[in-house]
């Protein structure tokens, strides 16, 4: 559950729970619990009431990872729901080797809503076994299958962007597991279709566990820089990844010092998504633990500095935090609307 107070490092004001409901302010969180049983409010947003109106979306691209319960485009429909015009996504399950087969008539109807509603960029987000420097081969190869799938899916759905945990480097050097994770990557990719598309290959920083490629800021502009020949690339950065890695994006010169880093290892040009989570592990803990915008140990002011950099006007900010209480998607959206000048 979410904390009940905000950090005290911010003066900034939380925004104001909205009823899913009605639409309105809610009331204290305890009369809340009374009024709006969580029992009796389903956590889907698509088994909730229609908003009326519908919430309309901002000027950035702001959104939220969203379930595909139901199809794939259903994920759009929860989005339009909500106010996002962007959205993540699962194309499969994140924990099966198995990928879903997408029937041409969803990936249509996939488009249609993306289209007719203005949403994008769409991000899809790769299967979490992937690993594709294993030093075990066969692991690697089953990684290079999966990544394939992705690959296709991505392509079939007109997704702009997948975003890709390189995998563990384990047993190997550091090097060792760059070049295996490139040769992965470049194999998965040989003879796709994507020459003719806007669809970038995003390269995700992790939270700094010992052997985690992408661990460092360096260690993704290394693999980016290797794979440009062969795959379009891009970055995709966390913010929980970044800070429980150890990087300072809470005080103001730690800010600086950190983003001035990411445009000498990445660039800034480079990075296309933000993914917006605030932690509930302390800086330099290296444990990824997502928590509501604003309610932990970054707190909001970091995400107002952040979405308002100039340097990053070109991203897509998305939030991948819990779903703990009907609403938390939309709530979220909200508390990152709220901090845009």
């Amino acid at each position: 559950m979410a904390a009940k107070n905000p950090p005290t490092r911010t003066n900034a004001k939380l925004p104001v729970k909205i009823s899913s409901r009605t639409g309105k302010p809610l009331p204290a969180e305890a009369e809340t619990a009374e009024l709006f049983p969580p029992s009796d409010i389903p956590l889907d947003i698509l088994k909730q009431p229609m908003p009326d109106p519908l919430p309309r979306p901002g000027k950035r691209k702001l959104g939220v990872h969203l379930s595909t319960s139901g199809g794939v485009s259903t994920a759009l429909e929860r989005a339009v729901r909500i106010g996002a015009n962007t959205l993540q996504i699962f194309s499969s399950s994140p924990r099966q080797w198995r990928g879903q087969i997408i029937s041409p008539e969803e990936a249509a109807r996939f488009r249609d809503l993306r289209e007719e509603n203005k949403i994008g960029p769409v991000v899809i987000h790769a299967n979490y076994l992937i690993n594709c420097c294993s030093l075990q081969l066969h692991f690697r190869a089953q990684s290079v299958t999966a990544l394939r799938g992705e690959l296709e899916r991505a392509l079939q759905l007109g997704a702009d962007y997948l975003v890709l945990h390189p995998g563990s480097w384990r047993g190997m050097t550091r090097a060792e597991g760059l070049n295996a994770a490139a040769e992965s990557i470049e194999a998965a990719f040989e003879s796709m279709p994507w020459r003719d598309t806007n669809f970038t290959l995003l390269i995700e920083n992790t939270a700094g566990s010992e052997f985690s490629l992408g661990g460092s800021f360096e260690q993704v502009g290394e693999l980016i820089e290797q794979l440009r020949r062969h795959a379009p690339v891009g970055a995709c950065l966390d913010t929980c990844h970044t800070h429980v890695a150890g990087y300072d994006i809470v005080s103001d010169e730690g800010y600086k010092e950190t983003t001035a880093l990411i445009e000498k290892t990445i660039g800034c040009k480079n990075v296309r998504v933000w993914h917006s989570n605030d932690a509930k592990a302390q800086r330099g803990s290296k444990l990824d633990r997502h928590q509501q915008i604003g309610r932990g140990t970054i707190g909001l002011a970091p995400f107002a500095r952040l979405l308002n950099d100039k340097r990053f006007a070109h991203c897509a900010f998305v939030a991948e935090t819990p779903v703990d209480e009907p609403g938390d998607e939309r709530r979220n959206l909200e508390a990152l609307t709220a901090l845009v000048k």
